[in-house]
């Protein structure tokens, strides 16, 4: 085999990336959100691409977020690891998939392919999240009117509501932290994910019985691809009452109120009470992910 070339596209040559298939739909998935021609890489042999990687990150970021677009041409696997080993930027791998691909032969082999590729470049499986997208065509849940909802205007409050709710947690993310840290980087990178977010602060919003007891916190937001549930959480003391579904119900509503004509969720496939609640509340599952940190982050 001729030499691998491996470098960064510019706005020139961007057109480049559009030249692999993409047999796992990625770029339909992906179609609202922006890559900069900067943070997309390609490898070539004899000037052909043979694998490409995207990068993502808001508007406003220095350096991607993740990597959630990842392709090579067939019998290039090896070219494809190499693609993602020499990169300047050692961030989280997103793999989207489609909903129920391992029951599908062609997405099944293409995940795979994937997998065997970021794997050997380094990267780990962190968690696999399902990812789901409510449209108005699948109805409003009733809002079971148990709780009282408030907006709160004060960080530290909301730091303390994180702080509790994540004291126990199934998500994967958050346990990454308090295994890397304490409970308390946890909260910390959940509120700079509400901050980083471009909808208005007022609308995080806190929960209560009619006695006033802090039941927890949901974050309707939009990213920079559209509406988003940005967070949902219970305090410890409050579980066991379904009162995450409520909270879930409250956002969609809340989003449905503001025109949202979507709202993407997501939450870990083993986060089994959370994956309920999206179900009961009409939200369906469009996309499966798996997260893969870098090698530097196992």
């Amino acid at each position: 085999m001729t030499e691998l070339v491996i470098r960064a596209l510019t706005p020139s040559d961007a057109h480049l990336f559009d030249s692999l298939p993409d047999p796992l739909g990625v770029g339909r998935a992906l179609a609202r959100a922006t890559h900069r021609p900067e943070w997309k890489r390609v490898a070539l042999r004899d000037g052909v691409v043979v694998a490409r990687a995207a990068w993502w990150g808001g508007p406003d970021d220095e350096t991607p977020v993740c990597v959630n677009w990842f392709d090579f041409a067939e019998g290039e696997e090896e070219a494809g690891t190499e693609l993602l080993r020499t990169s300047p930027f050692q961030v989280e791998y997103e793999l989207i998939l489609p909903a129920g691909w391992r029951e599908a032969p062609a997405a099944l082999a293409a995940g795979e392919a994937r997998i065997r590729a970021v794997t050997a470049a380094g990267m780990k499986v962190l968690v696999e999240r399902y990812q789901y997208r409510w449209t108005p065509e699948c109805g409003l849940p009733e809002r079971p009117r148990r709780l009282k909802f408030k907006p709160e205007p004060d960080d530290a409050v909301i730091f303390d509501v994180l702080r509790r709710v994540h004291s126990s947690t199934l998500d994967a993310h958050a346990l990454r932290a308090i295994a890397e840290a304490d409970v308390d980087k946890a909260a910390q990178e959940e509120l700079d994910f509400f901050h980083w977010c471009p909808s208005p602060r007022e609308w995080w919003q806190l929960a209560y019985t009619p006695d006033g007891e802090l039941v927890g916190i949901h974050v309707p937001a939009r990213n920079p691809s559209g509406p988003c549930v940005g967070f949902i959480g219970v305090v410890p003391e409050q579980r066991g009452h379904g009162y995450a579904y409520d909270l879930l119900v409250e956002c969609t509503h809340f989003l449905a109120e503001r025109d949202a004509e979507f709202i993407a969720g997501a939450t870990d496939q083993g986060n089994f009470p959370m994956a309920r609640n999206f179900a009961k509340a009409g939200h369906p599952v469009v996309q499966e992910r798996i997260h893969f940190l870098p090698g530097s982050q196992h």
